[in-house]
């Protein structure tokens, strides 16, 4: 397999006029809270990691990636970089990664991840000739890195940043020594955060650099609205060139970084191609029978519905007070009631709604009165599709059925949950 590693716009300054990038949002989940993020899928006016116009399967993806090769001559490299984290989505990420490299076999391929969850699957990297990877490290002291994140979720347990940090610290470090063993290309990205880590970058270069990483970008926080840090100011240009000067006595650096979004394509710093992103839109709207019958399929399929009622008839029941949920599921083609679920017990935070995905991995639907904003989230993250409605079960599964949407059993918006649970949208748990 001849892969030409110079043509990758990111790592190398001198690719980036010529040859472009296709990044393919196919991880919508991600393992860690940080405290600068507020991930949108489908803002299409942002540029920065995070935002997508939409979230594919991989065989969507792959659909999508041949529109792209069709119209887009320069692509020289495949990545995913979310809008989550790659390895937080494993299955989705390692089977895509294989179909691209099948398909195109001298394509780049290009991962970007926070680190946590990577170290299982390097070898199988190496054996599919991933070349670049990205590792995102902002801190490699606990004293800065807890004020950057808010929690870390692994081995199904979400951990208070204290003891998540530093789990963090130790599975990125041996992410980048893990890559570096296995020859692969290795970029530490690091978000510089105005008195958070501006003065911690010197720390972060000296470390990378003992454990041979190829090259450091320092990037530039944004504010996001609706983030922890949402009132912090953007780095000053001379803030900048101050962390760029001592960290480039450590590390090689890139410059040329244009925050790019998990649906990226073309050259950096390029405008948005309207036209590429309606056609990823349409191939998120491809149904399983609508795609090709010789692409292998992961186990991704999730064709039940989760209803939140109290008697069986109605959609009626805010999430955080369903004790069970009813499932229903195709059965010799029609949609029958195939059992009820009882619901993880309150109390658990975080770890209710953790549980919960995984109570409902083969629902892709769920369906609720009302529903806090903190549940909404990590649900959505675990690729639930969520619908605040009103009405009949019947109506609402014929309506989902037959394509035409839920907007007539929309349930009025009359607060954060609804009129009738007093609470503050922290999900009840």
């Amino acid at each position: 397999m001849a892969l030409n590693l110079e043509q990758h716009p990111c790592f190398n300054d001198k690719a980036r006029h010529t040859f472009g990038r296709v990044h393919l949002p196919v991880a919508p989940r991600c393992n860690i809270k940080c405290n600068f993020c507020n991930r949108k899928f489908d803002c299409v006016n942002e540029s920065r990691p995070g935002v997508s116009s939409g979230i594919l399967t991989s065989k969507q993806a792959m659909i999508y990636l041949d529109e792209v090769m069709k119209k887009k001559s320069n692509i020289s490299v495949v990545g995913i970089a979310g809008p989550g984290d790659p390895f937080a989505n494993p299955d989705e990420t390692m089977e895509t990664i294989r179909l691209v490299r099948e398909k195109y076999p001298e394509m780049l391929l290009c991962l970007a991840s926070n680190g946590l969850n990577i170290g299982p699957y390097l070898d199988e990297l190496k054996e599919l000739a991933v070349s670049h990877v990205t590792i995102t490290i902002n801190a490699v002291d606990p004293a800065v890195g807890e004020r950057i994140y808010a929690w870390v979720r692994a081995n199904k347990h979400v951990y208070h940043v204290k003891s998540g940090f530093k789990m963090l610290l130790e599975k990125q470090l041996a992410a980048v020594n893990g890559l570096k063993e296995r020859g692969i290309t290795t970029k530490i990205n690091t978000i510089i955060i105005p008195g958070i880590n501006d003065e911690h970058v010197e720390a972060v270069a000296k470390t990378i650099s003992d454990l041979g990483a190829d090259i450091h970008n320092c990037v530039a926080y944004y504010p996001n609205e609706g983030s922890a840090f949402e009132d912090l100011p953007e780095p000053s240009a001379d803030m900048m060139k101050q962390v760029r000067r001592v960290a480039g006595k450590y590390m090689p650096l890139m410059h040329h970084c244009t925050r790019c979004r998990a649906d990226a394509v073309g050259l950096l710093g390029e405008t948005p191609d309207t036209g590429l992103m309606k056609t990823l839109q349409a191939c998120e709207q491809l149904s399983p029978n609508d795609l090709p019958s010789d692409l292998p399929a992961y186990n991704i399929n999730r064709p039940n519905v989760a209803v939140a009622t109290l008697e069986g008839v109605l959609v009626n029941q805010h999430l955080g007070q369903a004790q069970r949920l009813a499932i229903y599921g195709m059965q010799e083609g029609n949609i029958h009631l195939l059992e009820t679920r009882e619901t993880p017990v309150e109390g658990t935070g975080a770890n209710r709604w953790l549980a919960m995905a995984e109570m409902l991995s083969d629902c892709g639907t769920l369906l609720v009165s009302g529903i806090g904003e903190t549940p909404k989230t990590q649900l959505s993250e675990y690729g639930l599709q969520i619908f605040e409605v009103e009405g009949l079960i019947d109506e609402a599964l014929e309506a989902l059925l037959s394509g035409k949407g839920l907007a007539h059993l929309k349930k009025q918006d009359i607060g954060p949950c609804s009129g009738s649970c007093g609470g503050n949208a922290m999900g009840c748990g």
